[in-house]
């Protein structure tokens, strides 16, 4: 009488859901690297407040606001660039170049050209510079710095040397758009809550994530690179100019001597913000507690220490700014170990 030989026990599959999930020590730098500014700003602010009576008050925080809003849409545009891995140091002229022309045009053809010709000229000139770094495969840093050059080039042609100051008529509907405190902000929170519903809920914003993470992997799998780096410089080169044609319905004129190291400023809130300057991990959320922490920052600095000028600001941001690219470094260090 023949017996059936035993049958081995079979093994429950092992599970791979351990393997796949990060560990503790990853989570948390992934979230001290993301929301890391944001614990900055609370802090920050709530010590001043509690040091200073007219820190919390409404006309400084009106104040930190309405001065910043534009730095912010630098900031926005600057996030997708450097997202992807890139730079662009033209912002700032930009900036000066939008302003210039959105006065020129409210002087000359009203409210509709003062807001349609700054956005042309920031739509052309980035799609310029995204064909040279896309196409022509240039650096980003020589193409943009080249940017910078010329566009502060035509803003003094267009001004006679910055000898023409062209006013926005008193009178026009366009300098609504730079009243108050309000009317700015709340331009720039909608454009924020655009950018973010572009960078996470789109194909696109998943793209330019992806680029930045491993370009050629993109290639491999089949993403418009070339056509995302052309929309990403005319993203920022718009915003850029779109911040001046705000700036200059504030001001009621196109000033030529603006924007100068806005760029660095926009670059560093992007980095402040969570944003790695080799591309692939940052939010735009981020980017907006970036931009407040550096304004915060200068509040301070201008209320306790106004007698060491503006030196004094310059070391600090470059120092903190310093500390953020180490912590950043070492965050990344800590996930990649794990």
């Amino acid at each position: 009488m023949s017996t059936a030989a035993p049958q081995p026990a079979m093994l429950p599959p092992r599970s791979t859901s351990r393997a796949a999930q990060p560990s503790l020590r990853e989570r948390m730098a992934s979230h001290i690297q993301r929301r890391g500014a944001l614990a900055v700003l609370v802090l920050m602010a709530a010590i001043a407040s509690a040091t200073s009576s007219t820190f919390p008050t409404w006309s400084n925080i009106s104040s930190i606001l309405g001065n910043n809003a534009f730095v912010w849409l630098l900031a926005l545009g600057m996030t997708f660039v450097i997202l992807t891995g890139g730079i662009d140091l033209s912002v700032g002229s930009l900036y000066a170049l939008g302003g210039v022309v959105a006065a020129y045009g409210a002087h000359t053809g009203g409210t509709w050209l003062a807001i349609a010709l700054p956005l042309a000229t920031g739509a052309l000139w980035g799609t310029v510079q995204g064909l040279l770094v896309s196409r022509g495969r240039m650096a980003p840093f020589i193409v943009t710095l080249a940017g910078l050059l010329g566009a502060r080039g035509l803003l003094q042609a267009l001004t006679d040397e910055g000898a023409t100051t062209y006013l926005v008529p008193a009178d026009s509907a366009f300098r609504r758009l730079g009243e108050g405190t309000w009317v700015p902000v709340i331009t720039v929170a909608v454009l924020f809550a655009l950018g973010a519903v572009l960078l996470t809920r789109t194909r696109f914003g998943a793209t330019v994530t992806a680029m930045g993470g491993n370009e050629n992997a993109s290639l491999l799998m089949g993403l418009p690179v070339a056509r995302t780096k052309v929309l990403v410089y005319v993203l920022s080169a718009t915003l850029a100019s779109a911040a001046g044609a705000l700036g200059s319905a504030r001001l009621g004129s196109g000033v030529t001597t603006i924007g100068v190291g806005y760029e660095l400023t926009a670059i560093a809130s992007v980095v402040i913000g969570g944003t790695l300057l080799t591309g692939g991990s940052g939010s735009v959320g981020g980017t907006a507690s970036g931009v407040l922490v550096l304004a915060v920052i200068h509040n301070l600095i201008d209320h306790y220490f106004s007698q060491y000028g503006s030196a004094f600001t310059d070391t600090v941001n470059g120092a903190f700014l310093a500390v953020v690219v180490l912590a950043q470094t070492l965050l990344s260090r800590a996930r990649q170990t794990d």
